[in-house]
């Protein structure tokens, strides 16, 4: 890997991730109506809470990932590709 394309992969990371938990914090919040999400070593909040809101954020952490990291691909392809044909 070149080392721009790691430079824009790990920009790429930072952006999914911070992407990721602003999303995280929306569904979190509509679907339990609290503003904070449990933590593991929180022993306010039942285990079921803590397993639940561990699902869903590591279900929206994947996803965008997955998203991010697969148009990041497509574009580093196409651009390859479009630099072979003007030559």
């Amino acid at each position: 890997m070149a080392p721009v394309e790691k430079a824009l992969s790990l920009g790429m990371s930072l952006l999914s991730a911070t992407l990721a938990a602003a999303l995280f914090k929306r569904v979190w919040k509509q679907a339990s109506g609290q503003d904070d999400a449990p933590d593991a070593d929180d022993l306010g909040r039942g285990w079921t809470e803590i397993l639940v809101a561990a699902t869903i954020q590591g279900a929206i952490f994947g996803l965008v990932k997955a998203a991010v990291q697969r148009a990041g691909a497509q574009t580093f392809r196409s651009r390859a590709v479009e630099s072979r044909s003007k030559r």
